[in-house]
Formats: structure tokens, sequence, C-alpha cells
């Protein structure tokens, strides 16, 4: 089966992308929800390129799995810690007591949440090499 590290790459990329319009429409708990996807998409890509198989959505997870195929840095082990934390509150009314996501998540929140995303996205693309 051929490899599709290249498309998955390329709607990290485009998650990446729809985050920060998020962040620019004030839609903060879906900018945030989009850069987890963005880097979850990324590690999936990679895992494409070296022949695995991703399971599960836990950037975290994932990127303890990858560590067998790839070194993989301390510091992004914290970002995807933090964006797996993003995953389900930020869509879901019952994530809290009271109120919805947009309720509780804010500019700082997105603007972290893209900051891990793209040190993700980055990671994993420089370990694909380009093709054509």
């Amino acid at each position: 089966m051929a490899s599709r590290a290249a498309d998955w790459m390329r709607q990290a990329k485009r998650d990446l992308q729809h985050a920060g319009n998020d962040l620019e429409g004030g839609y903060f708990e879906w900018a945030c929800f989009s850069a987890h996807q963005a880097a979850e998409k990324a590690v999936r890509a990679l895992f494409q390129h070296l022949h695995g198989e991703a399971r599960g959505h836990s950037i975290t997870g994932l990127l303890k799995a990858l560590a067998g195929r790839a070194a993989v840095p301390e510091e992004l082990r914290g970002e995807g810690l933090r964006l797996d934390r993003l995953y389900i509150p930020t869509r879901y009314a019952n994530s809290f007591a009271s109120g919805v996501p947009s309720d509780y998540f804010d500019e700082k929140d997105a603007r972290e949440a893209i900051g891990d995303a793209a040190a993700i996205v980055d990671f994993c693309e420089g370990r694909i090499p380009r093709s054509g």
C-alpha cells in the first residue's frame, strides 16, 4: 500500500491554518481543537512515512509510540500533553459543570495551542522528505 504521509501532512497544515482562522474569528475553543487535530495528523503523517500504524487520538500516546522509531524531543511531549487536554472539553457542553466550551477558552489558550501544534507539525514535517 502506498504511503499517505503527504496527504496526512497536507491536512495537518490545513488544520493548523484553520486554527489560525478560528483564533482570528474569536472561536478560541475551536482554535484549540483544530490545533490538536493538526498535531495529531502531523504525527500520523510521520508514522505513515516510517511505515508504522498510529492508533488513537492522544498525541502523547502517539509520540510515545513514535519514540521507538524516531527521537522525539522532550519538549514535544509537553506540547502533546497540553494539546491532549483540549481534545474533549473544547467541543462538549457537558465537559464543565455549567456553560459551554466558549466560556472556558480564551485567546491565550488558543495562541498556546497553535504554538504547540506548530512545533509538532514542524518536527514531523522536517522528518518527511519532500517528493517531486
